[in-house]
């Protein structure tokens, strides 16, 4: 390509758009269906069919743990439900954090990377969610998208820790959303889905330990010398 003819922006990493297409695409559906736009009267309720059908259930998970038994219906739900939203306005603000986060983290660490990173956050949100509180349902991709933050604040934290730089600052931006959450939380009944999203953005600095370029061979050789 000639040089005048670059991008202002760094394209984004075709697995984000991907994760961001499958999520609005879901919304957009769910939405004209309840705005009676699509599907006759009958999609006012494809909604609650979404979250009936493939929200995380924790009532099937406590049951799955209680019998010992786990069926692939209820197994598929920790990697479903991050694509299932209660409203657009929840989509849209999950999904332009996954363009955003999506975008640094896949350009340093790859796009098998963010895959990982978003659905291993999101399962490992749903099983803390499914043990730590008695709600019935959770849904939405804030857990894999929190796991996202905590894969860009590993990053950060590494940074830091090249420059010389205070390396409690990389926590900065989970401080600021789980501060937001709480402030909210105060005023408005949200539930316990920080929970699942705390979890996710756990799982998701300690991934990164892992999918960084090189974080694989640094942590064998850690286990080799102990």
């Amino acid at each position: 390509m000639h040089p005048d003819m670059q991008p202002p922006v760094n394209p984004l990493p075709p697995v984000v758009w991907a994760l961001f297409a499958a999520i609005m695409g879901v919304e957009a559906v769910l939405s004209l269906g309840s705005a009676g736009i699509i599907g006759g009267p009958g999609a006012v309720g494809w909604r609650l069919a979404a979250l009936r059908d493939y929200g995380f259930s924790g009532i099937a998970f406590d049951w799955m743990l209680a019998n010992g038994i786990f069926p692939w219906e209820h197994l598929l739900r920790f990697v479903t439900y991050p694509f299932v939203h209660s409203g657009f306005s929840s989509t849209l603000f999950a999904g332009v954090i996954l363009l955003a986060l999506g975008k640094l983290v896949g350009e340093v660490m790859g796009q098998l990377a963010v895959l990982v990173v978003f659905f291993f956050s999101a399962i490992f949100g749903a099983i803390v969610y499914g043990l730590v509180t008695d709600a019935p349902w959770l849904i939405g991709a804030f857990p894999a998208v929190y796991g996202l933050i905590g894969a860009y604040t590993f990053l950060m934290w590494q940074r830091l820790a090249g420059t010389g730089g205070q390396q409690f600052q990389a926590f900065s931006l989970i401080g600021v959303l789980m501060g937001l959450q709480l402030l909210f939380g105060i005023f408005f009944e949200t539930g316990f889905e920080w929970v699942a999203d705390l979890a996710g953005f756990v799982c998701g600095f300690m991934l990164s330990l892992v999918v960084v370029p090189g974080g694989w061979m640094r942590l064998r050789a850690m286990i080799q010398r102990r």
